[in-house]
């Protein structure tokens, strides 16, 4: 699969990604956290982009934990957390290399 740029704007930075996924597949990935951002903003009342970033990956986590299990007792989005995963280790790098 050919990689995919994404640019990232959210909480006060921007920075751009590369990944082996489709680029619809990325933009999808970036509204929902965009929304999930969102709801934590609402529910919280927080304005730090530091808290609401890990306020919000917490929850995203939660909800991944929270993925029904297939007959293998493996949830059916372990390819959904090795991407998170690593998108979260290339944010590490990125901001690392900004600071």
């Amino acid at each position: 699969m050919p990689r995919s740029d994404l640019r990232i704007d959210i909480l006060g930075t921007s920075f751009s990604i590369s990944a082996n996924e489709d680029s619809a597949y990325l933009e999808n990935l970036l509204t929902y956290f965009r929304s999930a951002v969102e709801n934590t903003k609402k529910k919280t009342g927080l304005e730090d982009p530091l808290k609401i970033a890990i306020i919000t990956g917490f929850l995203l986590c939660d909800e991944l934990q929270k993925t029904p299990k297939n007959d293998s007792g493996q949830s059916d989005s372990r390819e959904a957390e090795k991407l998170l995963l690593d998108m979260i280790v290339r944010v590490e790098k990125v901001l690392e290399d900004k600071g």
